[in-house]
């Protein structure tokens, strides 16, 4: 009995050795592959970024790789004067406005090889949408939301379907478009363009910049509004609310 035993075991040992080691192989592959849902997770510390990756925005880098960002509210040089982003340092937009900007930016460089798109602002979280417009209490509503919109109604900025960009060259040098980005005044009104370049405080150059930046977008399926050259909404606002969820 004892012979029949010991001849089991030796006949059953290396087909348990074998599947320790199979064992041992995946949990080792396991570790250099975390599961999918933690990837997102792993690729930022920042909250406001991993929130905006779990609801389905893309940072519009990994999507394309040769548009420049330089968030502006993730430094001083903005209308409030602070950095209001934190940790935010990446765009992040929907995916199918990330998309469309990937295709303003190939049309761009298509015209002209050495031009890049240099984003300023894509999406944006619902609580920081309130500082903005707290900021600009001086002014009344109706004047106040042609350059911030009312956190009441939601920006579709805050469903991460419009973006804030200029043009600029490959080595990050922004064209000149006659006024900074948030600049408060009528000199940046896409409508009033053709007065001030009679009255000359625009330039034929800055307006041509202006001109071929609006082309690119409009031609990837952007739209621009009256008061900002910089502006451009991938959807209305209506449909964001319809499509998207906010970011909070």
């Amino acid at each position: 009995m004892r012979k029949q035993i010991f001849c089991l075991l030796l006949f059953v040992m290396p087909y348990l050795v074998v599947s320790a080691n199979v064992k041992e192989a995946k949990v080792e592959k396991n570790d250099h592959n975390p599961p999918k849902n933690l990837k997102k997770k792993l690729q930022t510390d920042c909250e406001y970024e991993q929130k905006m990756a779990q609801q389905g925005l893309v940072n519009i880098q990994e999507i394309d790789p040769s548009v420049l960002v330089e968030l502006k509210y993730s430094t001083t040089d903005n209308f409030v004067g602070k950095d209001v982003y934190g940790c935010i340092t990446n765009c992040f937009m929907q995916k199918r406005p990330a998309k469309m900007l990937k295709q303003a930016n190939t049309i761009l460089q298509q015209k002209h090889p050495n031009y890049r798109l240099l984003v300023y602002d894509g999406g944006r979280p619902h609580s920081i949408q309130k500082i903005l417009w707290n900021t600009l209490s001086q002014y009344p509503p109706k004047e106040r939301a042609k350059y911030v919109a009312n956190p009441a109604e939601g920006s579709i900025h805050n469903y991460g379907s419009a973006v804030d960009l200029t043009i600029a060259t490959a080595d990050g040098k922004a064209l000149d478009m006659g006024t900074k980005y948030d600049y408060f005044g009528a000199l940046a009104y896409p409508i009033k363009e053709d007065y001030f370049l009679d009255q000359k405080k625009l330039t034929k150059q800055q307006v041509a910049n202006r001109i071929l930046l609006r082309t690119v977008m409009k031609s990837a399926g952007f739209t621009a509004i009256d008061y900002e050259w910089w502006h451009f909404n991938a959807v209305s606002r209506r449909q964001a609310k319809q499509i998207y969820q906010i970011i909070e």
